[in-house]
């Protein structure tokens, strides 16, 4: 598995089994005894991932400031994004439903995500009205977002205005709007 990181990281998904086996020092039989196709491989390579973020995500809940916790997390998290997004696209491309196929790994992201969210959310630091399913999607939108910026500053604040979205609005929703010059109060009778 580290060979087949470590030639991803380079090569993204045209890496061989070949190269791996060779950077593995193991012969291409023993690659295959453990991933019978690339796309095994990557999926593991993925999956990987998903648990390695699912660690940092339940460490983060941990964190004695939860609310400076989870927007360290998920800024860190975009920002390296790069191969998740290089591996689900490839997997996409191979014909492999990367949700769907997630399984047992997506479902311990999605409950380290709820813990670091909720105590998150306890302490005021992001908006009551988010639940995991939004958060995941903030990350992969924020992700995908920080992939079109054109150098390390702009996806720095690019993504710090996406994970804005997720902080408790400065003022009560409930507060009311003030109305376009010359529109009339809704309480007020109108006279002929």
């Amino acid at each position: 598995m580290r060979a087949a990181r470590d030639l991803f990281a380079v090569k993204g998904p045209a890496l061989s089994t070949e190269e791996v086996a060779r950077t593995a020092g193991v012969g291409i039989g023993t690659v295959f005894r453990h991933f019978p196709s690339k796309e095994k491989l990557l999926e593991a390579l993925y999956h990987e991932r998903l648990e390695q973020t699912a660690e940092r995500a339940r460490a983060a809940a941990r964190a004695p400031d939860p609310g400076a916790a989870v927007f360290d997390f998920l800024t860190e998290t975009v920002l390296d994004s790069g191969a998740k997004i290089a591996l689900a696209d490839a997997l996409a491309d191979a014909g492999i439903d990367v949700r769907a196929g997630a399984g047992p790994h997506g479902h311990d992201l999605t409950n380290a995500l709820t813990e670091l969210l909720t105590r998150a959310q306890q302490a005021g630091a992001v908006r009551a009205d988010i639940g995991a399913s939004e958060l995941a999607a903030v990350l992969y939108g924020a992700s995908r977002a920080a992939g079109f910026a054109v150098s390390k500053e702009i996806r720095s604040r690019t993504v710090r205005v996406i994970l804005d979205g997720l902080r408790p609005p400065s003022h009560p929703t409930e507060k009311k709007k003030a109305a376009p010059a010359g529109a009339r109060d809704p309480g007020q009778r109108v006279t002929k």
